[in-house]
């Protein structure tokens, strides 16, 4: 008998409301969404060569009824965000009588909210998909499959099938050096999932990742999306000079972001060799200037040097940060949004997250909240947005209207366009470039967009707009395509921040009127006593 199967991936919505959801920009440059689906194709890689598997983004692309009809078997899962459309496709496969496997970190991290699916595949998918294959071929029609946290060999995990994608429909491509962080964050889900000791791919597994998508015709934007891209600075300075000689090889066909920790500014040999490589931006969790919240939040990395310098340091080598920001913090003594807006302007970050603090399901948080009584039950079965609208899944220390106050404080400030664009300009100043960006297809035809809709951003946009392309064209043309960059994603941010703002002022307005009750809380699961 041959073995075949017909495997039908399906990638989920991501909620609409998100910080993340760049459509504008990927308007701009002819994408429909910004990022491709990286864990799912990895997956991909791991099935029977002989399986035939057609995979459907429901962020760029229909799901439709012939796709259900053709497939034996669906796949799919992901983040929290996507909460809702993967439970959701779930019942569709139930519809169509279709077994359905789900995986990835939100199943992980709170599996019986997908009690319904015939399959969990729960951790780390490189070490049990043999499991999960065996089991289906014995005839096997429901399971569930672990992995222990954190132990996965790395070095085992196969080329991504980058071949499924239709690598046009993305602004940028995902590729993984590293697993882990050596932090130990609080509200930060990423240890508990991936553990404390970071792992490391080898340096030819990751330059035949990049072989790949070159051979396929892909150029511009790739991602490294490590957890924290220096967190094993040993094998990442090992990594690097390879990854510079195949990009010199290559004429420099790729631009590299990545996530990273601050302390990546106490290391110049470091920021020096991942400019030399051509890594134009880096995600950086600065989450509060204050030092009791960094403290007591346990990211005590950020306590131990100058932001402001850090930041500058970052940028002068030619890498510019965007960063994110938290409020809800129990140890928060009064109003932060002053702190806050300061430290934001003070280190000319133009794109920050801010969001409201939210206790995901398996962090040191989450278990500190439930022991003392103070996490809402309840918000665990859906996600309306992100952490921009639907944080604070708990009773705050501060008065709720404080901490809901402030945040739309600082929201409305740092979006409000003279600020942002300010900061753009001081950004457009002081970024290090030494090499030229190198031109792609549509780059022209984006920023021609760009002139036409940046009026589109809100009153008073355009003329900030016009001002900083100026003042970049006059102190530092090289940083030019990146402060468009940076304006192009004004044309969400602008807006989504005017949209926060009204959600959170109608919360507030809930919280005066006493529309709003404290839902019920949850409470520790007692242990069961044991026999005597």
């Amino acid at each position: 008998m041959t073995d075949t199967c017909k495997v039908l991936m399906i990638f989920p919505l991501f909620n609409a409301n998100s910080f993340w959801n760049y459509q504008e920009a990927c308007d701009l440059a002819g994408a429909r969404y910004p990022a491709a689906p990286l864990g799912l194709i990895t997956v991909a890689a791991l099935l029977p060569e002989n399986w035939e598997v057609r995979l459907v983004n429901r962020n760029t692309e229909h799901l439709d009824e012939a796709d259900f009809a053709w497939a034996d078997i669906v796949m799919t899962g992901g983040m929290l965000p996507q909460r809702n459309d993967a439970l959701h496709i779930i019942e569709m496969c139930h519809a169509h009588d279709k077994p359905v496997v789900v995986g990835g970190p939100d199943v992980t991290s709170s599996p019986a909210l997908y009690d319904a699916a015939n399959f969990q595949v729960l951790g780390e998918a490189e070490e049990i998909m043999v499991d999960f294959i065996a089991a289906w071929r014995k005839g096997d029609r429901q399971g569930v499959f672990e992995a222990p946290m954190g132990k996965t060999d790395v070095t085992k995990s196969p080329l991504p099938r980058f071949d499924l994608l239709k690598l046009d429909q993305y602004l940028h491509v995902g590729v993984q050096f590293s697993r882990g962080c050596p932090f130990s964050c609080e509200f930060c889900d990423i240890i508990e999932l991936y553990g404390r000791v970071p792992r490391t791919k080898t340096n030819a597994q990751v330059m035949a990742e990049l072989d790949a998508l070159y051979a396929l015709g892909y150029r511009g934007h790739v991602d490294f999306v490590d957890d924290n891209l220096i967190g094993n600075k040993k094998a990442l300075k090992k990594f690097l000079p390879d990854l510079k000689r195949w990009q010199d090889e290559k004429n420099f066909p790729f631009e590299f972001s990545t996530e990273a920790s601050i302390n990546l500014a106490d290391d110049p040999d470091l920021l020096r060799s991942l400019s030399d490589t051509n890594f134009f931006a880096i995600f950086v969790g600065i989450e509060s200037p204050d030092t009791d919240s960094l403290v007591l939040m346990q990211k005590k990395q950020n306590t131990r040097r100058s932001l402001q310098q850090s930041i500058e340091t970052i940028h002068k080598a030619g890498i510019f940060v965007n960063a994110g920001f938290i409020v809800g913090f129990d140890s928060e003594k009064g109003s932060v949004a002053g702190g806050m807006i300061e430290c934001i302007e003070d280190t000319s970050i133009p794109v920050c997250m801010v969001g409201l603090l939210y206790a995901l399901p398996t962090t040191q948080l989450t278990r500190r909240l439930l022991a003392e009584g103070r996490l809402f039950s309840g918000s665990e079965q859906t996600q309306s947005g992100d952490q921009c609208t639907a944080g604070l899944n708990f009773a705050t220390k501060r008065p709720r209207r404080d901490v809901l106050n402030d945040y739309r404080t600082v929201l409305a400030a740092i979006y409000e366009p003279v600020a942002y664009f300010g900061r753009v300009r001081r950004l457009g100043r002081m970024l290090g470039r030494k090499r030229a960006h190198r031109m792609i297809k549509g780059d022209l035809r984006s920023f021609f967009r760009l002139m036409f809709r940046i009026h589109r951003a809100g009153p008073g946009t355009a003329g900030q707009f016009w001002r900083m392309m100026l003042d970049c064209v006059l102190h530092n043309p090289r940083a030019l395509p990146y402060v468009v960059m940076t304006s192009a994603l004004y044309l969400h941010l602008g807006p989504f921040s005017r949209q926060v703002i009204a959600e959170i002022d109608g919360e507030i307005a809930d919280v005066d009127q006493g529309r709003w009750h404290a839902p019920p809380v949850m409470h520790p699961v007692a242990a069961e006593p044991v026999p005597a």
